[in-house]
């Protein structure tokens, strides 16, 4: 037996037959085919699934499936600009040396993507505190840190030199 969902995956629509049982991160990885989402503890532990449902940090891993009808999802993939250019907390990542083997990287820029969303300018107990749900074995966490706070830094630049839309006021 299967039911169908509807929601938008990374700013598109998507509409599929799943099994009531299935996971977010198993429709994530199986008939949809993002495999930047990874599966480490499968028990909501060490943060590598984590996704954005309406904004807020989930683990993929527990959330079931049939949950996301109605909702919208963000995935690793969903940060890419156009051209598969890296976003900027994807490029802070690079440029501060903060991905090593990977595994925890997507799940640690959504987390990153979420705190920055509510908290352009965080301090580091904040950084910190936002990624504790995340594990990493092989930066030692210094690199992410410094990775979020340049990803900070240069969104606030950015937001600072892209001239208002039309009709809205500074």
């Amino acid at each position: 037996m299967t039911t169908s969902i509807a929601f938008v995956l990374n700013g598109d629509q998507v509409v599929l037959e799943v099994r009531p049982e299935l996971r977010l991160i198993d429709v994530l990885r199986g008939p949809l085919g993002l495999t930047g989402t990874k599966e480490g503890c499968g028990e909501g532990e060490c943060g590598a699934c984590s996704v954005l449902v309406d904004g807020r940090l989930v683990n993929s891993c527990l959330y079931p499936a049939l949950e996301v009808e109605g909702h919208e999802v963000t995935t690793i993939e969903g940060l890419l600009l156009p051209g598969n250019r890296l976003g900027p907390i994807q490029q802070a990542f690079v440029d501060r040396g903060a991905i090593q083997c990977g595994f925890c990287s997507p799940g640690m820029i959504l987390s990153t993507k979420a705190l920055l969303d509510h908290d352009p300018d965080p301090t580091e107990d904040a950084i910190r505190e936002a990624l504790v749900g995340n594990l990493c074995r092989c930066t030692g966490y210094v690199q992410i840190v410094l990775a979020v706070r340049q990803a900070a830094s240069d969104l606030r630049a950015s937001r600072a030199s892209t001239p208002p839309r039309g009709g809205e006021h500074a």
